[in-house]
């Protein structure tokens, strides 16, 4: 699919102004994109609709908005103008086809109808790869917002699995375990954020296809993982900075008398405290009362 180096270029640095959340500047590349004579190709391949519907959303001042509907309004026009050059061509290749079958003779040949086709990424035969691909789209497709974004699901959920599956060359279980994390986060209800990132270009889709299951997590879950991790590193720290060494106590597993202890006051002030026991030899854990 052909680029536009220089589209592309205006692309990255719409995107780049979306991700820092700072549109100083954005007026003067849109206007470049409007002096630029754009072809479908160049819109699909660089994706530049999402970038200037992303910075329409984001920025505050009433021209950039303006001006960015103007452009995606023009843009959405050669989508359109592609949907009925292929229903025309459909009509006509119909048409042909029941001409040639009306004038063939006994002895003649029927000739061949011809078939027109335009692939929205890297075709493929493969079931278990096709299947995969409408499975991205409905994830995609949770919401409405990708209507609203003006992206074409099809064509970025076999962007997504193209890339993928390029990092695996098989249909095997790593490859479907990808797909089917790739898939769940994206259906998340709690997680709004991941999809439209997807959506709008900000996450690509080399990138999603290779992010942990840290990095696709909500910001809710993020907190609570951070949360717990600090939990258990200052539970760690005070067994053992707050205790004590001894050797008074025997571990039930590895039978050392290498300990640390600490006293905790748990229970009501005129009951004796509770006393935790660390073995330093085998990590074992257990409660002296």
């Amino acid at each position: 699919m052909a680029r536009d180096p220089e589209v592309e270029r205006l692309a990255l640095r719409l995107e780049k102004m979306v991700q820092q959340k700072d549109t100083d500047g954005a007026l003067d590349l849109l206007r470049a994109l409007q002096s630029t004579d754009m072809s479908l190709e160049t819109l699909q391949a660089t994706r530049v609709g999402m970038a200037v519907n992303a910075v329409r959303k984001l920025s505050s001042q009433e021209e950039v908005q303006t001006l960015a509907k103007v452009l995606i309004k023009s843009w959405k026009k050669l989508l359109e103008g592609k949907s009925e050059e292929k229903q025309k061509r459909r009509v006509g290749d119909s048409s042909s086809s029941n001409a040639a079958a009306s004038s063939t003779t006994a002895g003649d040949a029927p000739s061949a109808p011809r078939v027109t086709s335009f692939p929205p990424a890297p075709v493929t035969a493969d079931g278990v790869r096709n299947k995969c691909r409408e499975l991205l789209v409905a994830a995609l497709q949770t919401d409405d917002e990708h209507r609203t974004i003006g992206v074409d699901c099809t064509y970025l959920a076999a962007q997504i699995e193209d890339q993928i599956y390029q990092q695996f060359q098989s249909t095997d279980v790593k490859y479907k375990t990808r797909l089917r994390s790739r898939i769940s986060n994206l259906k998340d209800q709690k997680n709004p954020d991941l999809r439209r990132n997807v959506l709008c270009g900000n996450i690509s889709a080399q990138r999603i296809a290779c992010m942990s299951a840290e990095e696709m997590a909500s910001a809710e879950l993020k907190q609570i993982r951070e949360a717990l991790t600090k939990e258990s590193i200052r539970e760690h720290q005070l067994s053992k900075v707050g205790g004590t060494e001894t050797d008074m106590f025997v571990c039930s597993k590895c039978r050392g008398k290498n300990c640390t202890y600490t006293q905790v006051q748990i229970r009501s002030a005129d009951e004796p405290m509770t006393t935790f026991v660390l073995c330093n030899g085998c990590g074992n854990r257990w409660k002296f009362c």
